[in-house]
């Protein structure tokens, strides 16, 4: 892909807004000459190392790569045995020191998050020892410090003494008898000696050594000849100093030699890490995501923002390609979007393509491409004399030649600027050309037979972007499937044309182009207006999903509350009867030992009497469970008259239920009582009529205790829904009773129905276990049922 192409789609403002978050030279230099993938792998691979570099810098927190200078020519001297100054010793310091930072705050995170930094950090090398002396050493650009070494700490210190002793002899010369001969009483220095500055006129009194004269003349710096001595020694201890400081940065610039070719790789890895982490950064300023990339021409973008639009204007697209057909013919109102769509789709992959994250939302997919081909804007070249639309159809000319099934190509408006029918001609064969290529892309477009030709072209798909007629103000949403109207009366009319003038121009359309755009501005207002309705409807199916959620959860509250009360009833109900047989089992006992006397006296016959006036006051109660009364409201269920959907009363359970399923040949049905499914006989079944149809009072009793419950079912014999169907209610049944384990024979046979049941098993929420039969119970042709307390 040429650079005149990716600059088109201004790739180049997105490299230079990542290097704008770089503080290395070099790595910012890799980021602008950063050439876009050219298959989905390497794509991937640099994706990865983003998403790796977004990890650290904003899920650990590890900073960027600390700053230091171009220190590449500095190491190359250095491995010279050229030696470097305070200054540039103290650059290649900040280089180890960013190496070691770097180093430690990658090496820190765990591998399997950051695998491919932790390769880079690993190749560091540093010296710290090295790092240390340079810093406790080099204290500043032009100044080393005094204990650098043990002879440079006894040279300055030597110079102090003798510059204390040089200031004391001279400032006792100018306090003294000698101080009238002085222009000033001041010491001073010339040519790194000291001197004070003596009267013209009184020179030959000051015997000494004459360094400088003022301009002017009236003033002599003489250096006296009782420190001359002194000068010397000074003078001698400097050059020793200096020396020493050589010798210093020789033996630091010799260490730093000597890991030059280290030194020289560092400053690579360090550039490509910060390279990463700018992208990272950027990526993060404009809310990306990692797309998922493919070499296969798929491409799907989920509210795609375009990043070099304000992030307050910019409106989300979608946009699918490559799914069902491989060109989309773009249409609709100008200012609508088309040609910002155009270009983010190019430029996403591209993004994609350098490892940058593309500003939408998470599940976006982009393919990577062998080359990305555009023809945009307004191209005219002066230089060259070429009109507009030479220009274009020569890059277009371009295009055709170089794309391939593997390419992109982008056009807006391809044949305008000249005859309408010519240009729509000529736009058309490109298309027809660019689809036998096998190549994707998009164009924009406002030729109706471009239009009607993606309904015919296979691998073609009409798309359009919005347009209120209403407020005659464009949508920027995209709907596939439709062309879209151009609008420009309508456009017009909202820029402030004339309605005389548009009234004109109405009149000069032809009776097709007018009936064109009335039934794609009807169709388009359509589907505005389904699209609003659609909203709305989903959102009152949403309230009522919630409204409903809720009822239910109120009616399993309900529902487990009067299970909770019909359980505590039974058990104040068996507590009760215990305690009665016992009160009745004693006054029986009681009477037996009266009447077991031989001789009954008056009052052991009235005290037996009260004993049984007391039994037959209170006799003791019989556990029954509660009757069940069918009044006028229910009639007794037949084969005939029951049926699925109605509303019947189930004696065994208390209460009304649904009923779902008719079995005629067993005389069952099957019905829902809440989320619980139960079956049961025809015949103990009522079913619920209206009142306004009764007749006359029809009552029927089922009186006495219930049958026992079952514990358990045979389904031999059953197909897997009637089988899994049986289980079902055997199952409800026993929680209704309270049991704790029930069985079902369903016979080894090919092991169908064991199966089927054991699947079913593992989905309901009453049961707690199950297995198979032991030896004696039926072993693998029963299975035994446990049921949740």
């Amino acid at each position: 892909m040429e650079r005149e192409d990716s600059a088109k789609l201004e790739l180049n403002k997105i490299l230079s807004a990542c290097a704008d978050f770089a503080s290395l030279p070099g790595a910012k230099a890799q980021i602008l000459a950063t050439v876009p993938a050219k298959n989905a792998e390497e794509a991937r691979e640099r994706l990865s190392f983003t998403s790796e570099c977004y990890k650290l810098l904003f899920e650990y927190g590890s900073g960027k790569i600390e700053a230091f200078g171009d220190v590449l020519p500095l190491v190359d001297r250095a491995a010279k045995s050229s030696t470097l100054s305070m200054r540039e010793i103290r650059d290649v310091a900040a280089l180890l020191s960013s190496a070691r930072a770097a180093h430690d705050a990658i090496c820190g995170v765990k591998e399997e998050d950051v695998p491919v930094c932790k390769i880079y950090a690993k190749r560091l090398r540093y010296d710290e020892r090295l790092e240390g002396d340079i810093r406790r050493k080099v204290i500043a650009d032009d100044a080393l410090a005094d204990d650098a070494s043990d002879e440079l700490y006894e040279i300055r210190s030597r110079i102090k003494e003798v510059n204390e002793k040089i200031r004391s002899r001279l400032g006792e010369y100018v306090s003294g008898r000698d101080s009238e001969y002085l222009q000033e009483s001041i010491v001073t220095m010339r040519g790194g000696r000291y001197v004070v500055p003596v009267k013209a006129e009184h020179k030959t009194h000051v015997k000494g050594f004459v360094h400088d004269r003022s301009a002017s003349g009236a003033t002599f710096f003489i250096e006296p000849e009782y420190v001359l001595e002194l000068n010397n020694e000074l003078v001698a201890l400097q050059i020793d100093e200096k020396e020493e400081i050589e010798k210093i940065l020789a033996h630091l610039t010799a260490r730093v030699g000597r890991m030059a070719s280290e030194l020289n790789e560092d400053v690579e890895i360090l550039d490509t890490l910060e390279a990463g982490f700018s992208v990272a950064d950027y990526s993060y300023s404009v809310k990306g995501v990692c797309p998922e990339v493919n070499g296969k021409g798929r491409t799907e973008i989920i509210k795609g923002r375009h990043p070099l639009i304000d992030k307050k204007k910019v409106v989300p697209v979608s946009v699918t390609l490559g799914e069902g057909y491989r060109f989309l013919i773009l249409s609709g109102a100008n200012t609508g979007g088309k040609t910002v769509t155009l270009k983010m789709c190019g430029l996403f992959s591209l993004m994609a393509a350098c490892g940058i994250f593309v500003p939408a939302e998470e599940g976006t997919k982009i393919a990577v491409f062998d080359g990305v081909f555009c023809d945009v804007g307004d191209a005219q070249s002066i230089e060259e004399s070429l009109s507009t639309f030479s220009s274009h159809m020569t890059n277009i000319i371009d295009i055709c030649r170089r794309a391939t099934e593997n390419s992109l190509v982008l056009l807006d408006e391809p044949g305008g600027g000249t005859n309408p029918d010519e240009g729509q001609a000529i736009a058309r064969a490109v298309l027809e050309h660019l689809t036998k290529l096998g190549c994707e892309g998009i164009i924009t477009t406002h030729f109706t037979p471009l239009k009607e030709f993606a309904y015919t072209a296979e691998g073609v798909e009409n798309a359009s972007m919005e347009f209120d007629s209403a407020t005659l103000q464009p949508l920027y949403r995209m709907k596939t499937g439709l062309p879209g109207a151009s609008n420009a009366l309508a456009i017009c009319r909202r820029l402030g044309m004339d309605d005389e003038i548009l009234k004109s121009a109405e009149g000069y359309l032809s009776e097709g182009a007018r009936s064109y755009e009335n039934i794609m501005k009807r169709a388009e207002d359509a589907e505005v207006e389904a699209r609003k309705t659609l909203g709305e409807a989903q959102k009152k199916k949403l309230e009522l999903d919630a409204a409903v959620r809720e009822q239910k959860q109120i009616a399993d509250s309900l529902k487990k509350e009067k299970e909770k009360i019909t359980r505590n009833a039974k058990s104040e109900s068996r507590r009760i009867i215990a305690e009665r047989t016992e009160d009745a089992e004693r006054m029986v006992r009681e009477i037996e030992e009266i009447f077991k006397k031989d001789e009954k006296t008056h009052e052991d016959l009235i005290r037996a009497r009260t004993v049984r006036n007391k039994l037959v006051k209170n006799p003791v109660p019989e556990e029954k469970e509660e009757e069940t009364v069918l009044t006028e409201k229910f009639v007794p269920a037949t084969i005939d008259t029951i049926k699925v959907g109605q509303r019947v009363f189930v004696p065994s359970a208390g209460c009304e239920a649904d009923v779902i399923a008719v079995h005629t040949q067993k005389g069952e049905t099957e019905v829902a009582i809440g989320s619980v499914r139960y079956r049961c006989k025809i015949s103990d079944v009522g079913i619920v009529r209206e009142v306004e149809e009764k007749k006359s009072k029809v009552s029927f009793v089922k009186g006495g205790k219930e049958a026992p419950p079952r514990l358990e079912t045979n389904v031999i014999g059953m197909n897997v829904e009637e089988a899994l169907s049986e289980v079902d209610a055997l199952i409800d049944e026993a929680v209704l009773s309270n049991l704790e384990e029930i069985k079902v024979i369903h016979g080894v046979g090919k092991g169908i129905l064991r199966s089927a049941i054991a699947g079913h098993l593992q989905k309901n929420k009453h049961v707690a276990s199950y297995r198979l039969g032991r030896y004696g119970e039926g072993e693998s042709g029963v299975t035994f049922i446990k049921l949740k307390k």
